[in-house]
């Protein structure tokens, strides 16, 4: 598996689907669960970071007196 801070946000996703399928599955051990816990907290973090990240990129086209105009998004 490719290391948590190297994914999309779209490869972090799907892991993390994967992690929750592994434990709703019920059949692991507490300590196999824990760790899986562990890592599905990581790809959670990982994923919102991203989405932070992509959040504060988003650009909005405004008309302006007939001009459209790029400007800065203003959610945080």
């Amino acid at each position: 598996m490719k290391n948590v801070e190297e994914m999309t946000l779209e490869e972090a996703i799907k892991q993390l689907e994967k992690t929750v399928d592994k434990l709703e599955n019920n059949e692991l051990s507490l300590d196999k669960s824990i760790l899986i816990f562990e890592e599905g907290v990581k790809l959670v973090a990982h994923s919102r970071k991203l989405l932070d990240d992509y959040t504060s990129k988003i650009t909005i086209l405004k008309k302006e007196n007939g001009i459209i105009k790029e400007v800065e998004s203003d959610y945080e």
